[in-house]
């Protein structure tokens, strides 16, 4: 497993978005939007009997809700594709309904902003593994900063630390390995050649 790439292959962040990167990144916003629907009926189903075994435990159940922004940035490799991609998704999921409404804007949001300072960090020259899980890690970091104060208020100290670090590494490994997966799985099948996130597995077939 590698841990990080550096792309030479990348569009230059100074460049304007090119057709094909916008709509790739509005359609994975739009499928993980439809799953991102799907995976808030099962939370709602499993998210009390999870409790019932360990409150903070629910944490963990919120890495997939932040795969979209992460796959975003790991395939456009642009700044603000992680957010399109995340605002994207939530706003799919918030129109076919959920139980957080119009809110879930907010989370979309704020989780796309966090894939965006991993990327950041490393001035988006790097896309491996590590900065993928870093990026899901600091997605679920602010989407419960946002959370604090919007549900988590009259719990615990105990609690609040325990669904953040949960949450977090459910951020790391579902959403961040997981995203990371999913796209070497993309660029394999030569899907996404076009695209900076294709390329360097497009020259490595070459090769």
């Amino acid at each position: 497993m590698t841990n990080t790439t550096t792309s030479v292959h990348r569009t230059s962040p100074g460049l304007g978005w090119r057709t094909i990167e916008l709509v790739t990144a509005t359609f994975i916003g739009v499928v993980f939007g439809v799953a991102y629907w799907g995976w808030s009926a099962t939370y709602a189903s499993i998210s009390s009997p999870v409790a019932s075994v360990f409150g903070a435990l629910q944490g963990f159940l919120g890495g997939p809700w932040l795969i979209a922004g992460v796959v975003g940035g790991l395939v456009v490799r642009r700044p603000g594709a992680a957010v399109v991609a995340e605002l994207l998704a939530s706003t799919v999921e918030a129109l076919l309904g959920n139980q957080w409404g119009w809110a879930t804007l907010v989370s979309g949001t704020l989780q796309g902003i966090g894939v965006e300072l991993a990327l950041l960090l490393f001035a988006f020259r790097r896309f491996g593994v590590v900065v993928a899980m870093l990026g899901g890690a600091l997605a679920a970091l602010l989407e419960f900063g946002y959370e604090w104060h919007a549900y988590w208020q009259g719990t615990t100290t105990g609690f609040k630390v325990g669904y953040c670090l949960l949450f977090m590494l459910s951020g790391a490994v579902v959403a961040g390995v997981g995203g990371w997966a999913l796209t070497r799985a993309l660029a394999a099948t030569g899907a996404i050649d076009a695209l900076p996130g294709g390329r360097d597995a497009a020259r490595a077939r070459a090769v």
